[in-house]
Order: C-alpha cells, then sequence, then structure tokens
C-alpha cells in the first residue's frame, strides 16, 4: 500500500461508532424515490407480481453487494472508500474515473436533484416556494424560488459538516430518526386501515392477475432487467459510508455491519411499503398516480386531504437526511483523491481545529450548487445510470482481483457466499448494463462519454503532479 493511502489514516477524527454509520446508510439511501418511482415501476411491468419481484431482486442484489463491499471495508478501512478499492485492484485511473464521475455528477448531481425535492415539498406548506416564481429572470436563464431553497439547503447542511463530523453525524442522527418515523406510521397506516378490497381484487385476485401473463421468456427478463434503474438508485447511495472509513471507530467491524445492517433495514422497508402500495391501491391506481406520488395517493384513501402535507413532511425530512448524508460523505472522496495528487490540492486540507475537510465540502457545494441553478442535474443522473453500476460492478470484480493480487492482506472480515454471491451481484449487474445499451442507449453512451472525459484530464493531472506544479 502506498504512502498516500496510508496518509489517509492521519489528521481525520475517529467520531462515527456503529449507530452512526448505520443512520448515514440509511439516511442516505431513503430519499424521495421509495415514494414516487413504483409508479413509473408499474407501468413498464404492468403487474403486481412483476412489481414486487423487481423490489425484491433489487434488495437481493444490493444485499450482495454490501456484503461483498464489507470485506475491502474491513481490510482497507481509510477514506475515499470505493474510490480506494478500485485504485488498489485495477490502478490509480480506475479509481480516478470513479472519483471524477462521482464529483462531476454521481454525487453533485444527487445532492443538486434531492435539495430540489425538498424545496418542491416545501411548497406544500410555503407557496411562495415554487418553479414558476422567478425571482430574476425566466426559464433556464432565470432563477426561482425554489432554487434558493436549495441552494440555502446545501449551504447550510455543509456549514453544519464543516463543524466537525459529530455534528454531522448527529443532524443524521436526527434527521433519520424522522424520516423512520413517517415512513413507519405510512407502513403502519397501510397495514392497519389501508387494506382495499378492490385493490385486493385487482392485484391478488388470482394468480394470473398478479403476474399479469408473465412468462419466463427473454421478454420478462428484458422488463424486469429495464424496470431495476429506478428502484437500484432508490436503493443507492448504501456504499456511501466506506467514504468516511478513516472516521469510523473500530472500522474493520463496524463498517461491514453498518453497511448489512442499514441495507437490511432499507430492503425491507421498501419492500413492505410496495405491499402496502398493493393492499391500497389497484395496479392500475399505482401507474396513474398523480405525479407519480404513489405515496401519497395511499396516504390519501387512509387519512384524507391531510395526507397530503403529512406526506409532504415526510418527503421533507427524508430528502434533508439524504443531502446531509451525501454532503458528509462525498467530501471524503475528493480528499483522499487530492492526497494522492488526483484532485485540487486544496482539498487535501483539513481545518486544524475541527479535522474536517473543510474545502473538499466547500467545493462540492459550489459544484452542486452550479448544477442546480443549470437545471440540468436530472439529465446527467439519467445519463450516469450505466457508469454508476459499471463502477458498482468493477469494484465488486476487484474483489476477486485483490483475493489474487493481495492475498497477504489482513481481512478481519470475508465477503458471506464467496466467489458466489459476489459472482451473481457481477452477473446481474453486467446483464442490467447490456439490457440498458440495447434498449436505453440514450441513457448509456452519455455516461460512457462523462467517464471517458476523464482519461485526459488524468493525465494531466498526474502530469502535473509529477512536475511538482
Amino acid at each position: 500500500m502506498g504512502a498516500a493511502t496510508e496518509s489517509v489514516k492521519t489528521g481525520l477524527v475517529k467520531g462515527l461508532g456503529l449507530f452512526d454509520s448505520t443512520t448515514l446508510v440509511v439516511g442516505t439511501m431513503i430519499g424521495s424515490g421509495i415514494f414516487i418511482v413504483s409508479a413509473d415501476i408499474a407501468r413498464q411491468v404492468k403487474s403486481p407480481g412483476m412489481l414486487l419481484l423487481v423490489w425484491a431482486t433489487t434488495a437481493l442484489i444490493t444485499m450482495a453487494a454490501a456484503l461483498s463491499y464489507g470485506e475491502m471495508a474491513a481490510a482497507m478501512p481509510h477514506a475515499g472508500g470505493q474510490y480506494v478499492y478500485l485504485r488498489e485492484a485495477f490502478g490509480p485511473l480506475s479509481g480516478f474515473l470513479y472519483g471524477w464521475t462521482l464529483f462531476l455528477v454521481i454525487q453533485t448531481g444527487t445532492i443538486a436533484a434531492v435539495a430540489v425535492a425538498f424545496a418542491k415539498f416545501l411548497g406544500v406548506f410555503v407557496p411562495w416556494v415554487a418553479a414558476d416564481h422567478y425571482l430574476i429572470g425566466s426559464g433556464r436563464m432565470g432563477l426561482n424560488t425554489q432554487q434558493v431553497v436549495a441552494i440555502g439547503l446545501l449551504v447550510g447542511l455543509t456549514w453544519v459538516n464543516t463543524r466537525g463530523v459529530r455534528t454531522g453525524a448527529m443532524a443524521q442522527n436526527i434527521f433519520t430518526a424522522a424520516k423512520l418515523t413517517g415512513v413507519l406510521g405510512l407502513i403502519a397506516a397501510g397495514l392497519l386501515f389501508g387494506r382495499n378490497a378492490q385493490a385486493m381484487a385487482a392485484n391478488f385476485g388470482s394468480w394470473h392477475v398478479f403476474w399479469g401473463g408473465a412468462g419466463w421468456d427473454w421478454t420478462t427478463v428484458r422488463l424486469l432487467g429495464v424496470a431495476m434503474v429506478g428502484s437500484l438508485f432508490s436503493a443507492d447511495a448504501w456504499n456511501n459510508i466506506t467514504f468516511t472509513a478513516g472516521e469510523v471507530r473500530n472500522p474493520r467491524k463496524n463498517l461491514p455491519l453498518s453497511l448489512v445492517m442499514g441495507v437490511g433495514i432499507v430492503m425491507t422497508l421498501y419492500l413492505t411499503i410496495n405491499v402496502v402500495y398493493l393492499w391500497a391501491l389497484p395496479i392500475a391506481g399505482i401507474q396513474t398516480a398523480p405525479e407519480d406520488r404513489v405515496a401519497t395517493a395511499v396516504a390519501a384513501g387512509i387519512l384524507g386531504p391531510v395526507a397530503v402535507k403529512l406526506m409532504a413532511l415526510t418527503i421533507i425530512l427524508s430528502t434533508s437526511g439524504c443531502v446531509n448524508g451525501l454532503v458528509l460523505m462525498g467530501a471524503r472522496v475528493y480528499y483522499a483523491m487530492a492526497l494522492d495528487g488526483l484532485f485540487f490540492d486544496r482539498a487535501a486540507k483539513l481545518d486544524p481545529v475541527r479535522h474536517t475537510p473543510t474545502a473538499s465540502l466547500v467545493m462540492q457545494c459550489a459544484w452542486a450548487c452550479l448544477l442546480t441553478l443549470s437545471g440540468r442535474y436530472g439529465d446527467l443522473l439519467d445519463y450516469v445510470i450505466f457508469a454508476v453500476l459499471l463502477f458498482y460492478v468493477m469494484t465488486i470484480v476487484g474483489l476477486y482481483v485483490l483475493r489474487l493480487k493481495r492475498p497477504e492482506m489482513e481481512r478481519p472480515y470475508k465477503a458471506l457466499g464467496y466467489p458466489v454471491l459476489p459472482a451473481l451481484y457481477v452477473g446481474a449487474g453486467t446483464l442490467i448494463e447490456v439490457l440498458l445499451l440495447i434498449y436505453k442507449p440514450n441513457y448509456t453512451w452519455p455516461g460512457l462519454i462523462i467517464v471517458l472525459l476523464g482519461i485526459p484530464v488524468y493525465f494531466v493531472r498526474r502530469r502535473r503532479a509529477v512536475s511538482g506544479q
């Protein structure tokens, strides 16, 4: 292991325990997606059984990935997480391309999108906050109140996280507890009072109705793979806790545990919520939910008009926690890259008092704010679907590479089910990638181009690092 990797161990404060790490996993996974994406999935798969199968398959794939990442997290508990794993398995270019895409679009674009979702639902309570309420100009050349609020949230939560990792973690714990209260409340109300006879007959009336006549042929596999894009992104960000490995106490134990516990909690909630949706609404009602707000439609059927405000409040809390976690954890990747000479040098500096990567946090905030102003973050996120899955598959392939390349490496935890379970993830992920290339080329090639644009940037950066500029 290089000196740069070892240097990541110093300077950061180990302020995150198992509870903090788990709430970071849960808090960043649950954003606004689970409340809306089931509508689009239902339109694609067209049957209750396939809808549940999409979410169940997502749960299994995500858990398989978390179990595999646990081995690398325990063996290399350094700031940067997935960036470090890719660098050690395949070399610095692979790590850089991941970090480049993370900063350019994946992390910052998600932060921008979730912050705008926060502002959108805040508008339910404060009508002044609206996408058509412009303070300056109009359209893409204007500044609306929704953008102002989103940027205010980004700046505020970035400031909170500059105060120290414990401050950021405390905020995350509060947000996660609040959002779980809302999610569990929706599940409890749905299971106790949401059972709808019409929905039960439409969704569970017979085996044929449940599966919609789907047979196990290539068409079914294609539908399943393409429809999983929404569910996979709703379950994304579980790996972000590895970015903060340098600040986790007893990381060789707590990182694998927090990954498994966090993913297990969230995917159980996601599956249960979708059962509630099917209890309360016929599949046609899920497909046609206004603005895809399935959770709001279900809550409205149980609680009436007040449900709109209750769901808006739940999503406000959910998105706040998601943004906080993404802000806290993403900055650690750019910090680790800067230590390797692959990012702006200033990003490698820690606050001398609070030991936080303040410059990295500020850079991340600035770019996310620009994406918010551009209004293009949604398009960019669509484009990197392929790239995100590619990096996940590469990282798990890296598990095999490191077993061969570094057999002497201390591995306090070994991936459960190795080599079969990781291979299943690699196979499933590769199949989804192929399906996206074939059936959604508009969403794949732009993302691949964004990744490849990082190659010349990498060589320029390396040349400058070698020359000492």
